[in-house]
């Protein structure tokens, strides 16, 4: 997978939201196995990707919208973090740390940030779940008391200005 560079150099960007694409790119880069990242707003709106064509100038092409995109992966997560809040709150289990579903062909894992905001990352069957999810914890630790109303407002905007 390749990293979502570009977006660290754009000026238009606070330093705040700069650092967030740093810290996605590191987690992009340090950690094999990995197919696609998003982080998602409490409201389910995608936040920051590791799809390439999300943080570029230049327009991607993305007609039918590819399987396993940054975008479907934010529906995905979106649809899970729900679903296990709703869960807890009936078994009266307290918040959802953390969901981990394991497939034939790759795991999913969606992880709590902060203020109902969710980090979910695809991953290859072979990736090592305990590395993936250490450095989920590692990203949420960091990002998690950065990500204020006012930069979700800012990240939503990036995501949604055209490339």
């Amino acid at each position: 997978m390749t990293a979502p560079t570009p977006a660290l150099n754009n000026p238009a960007l606070s330093t705040e939201a700069r650092n967030l694409h740093w810290l996605l790119t590191n987690l992009v880069e340090e950690v094999p196995g990995l197919l696609s990242v998003a982080v998602v707003s409490s409201d389910g709106l995608l936040l920051l990707s590791s799809d390439p064509g999300r943080n570029t100038e230049a327009p991607a092409d993305h007609s039918g919208g590819p399987k396993g995109s940054s975008a479907d992966l934010a529906t995905i997560v979106s649809g899970i973090g729900s679903l296990t809040i709703g869960a807890a709150k009936l078994m009266d289990g307290g918040g959802v740390k953390q969901t981990v579903v394991a497939m034939e062909e790759g795991s999913l894992f969606v992880m709590s940030i902060s203020d109902g905001s969710l980090l979910g990352v695809h991953a290859t069957p072979d990736c090592d779940m305990s590395v993936v999810a250490y450095h989920m914890a590692l990203f949420v630790g960091r990002a998690g008391h950065v990500l204020t109303p006012e930069l979700r407002s800012e990240l939503r905007q990036s995501m949604e200005s055209p490339r």
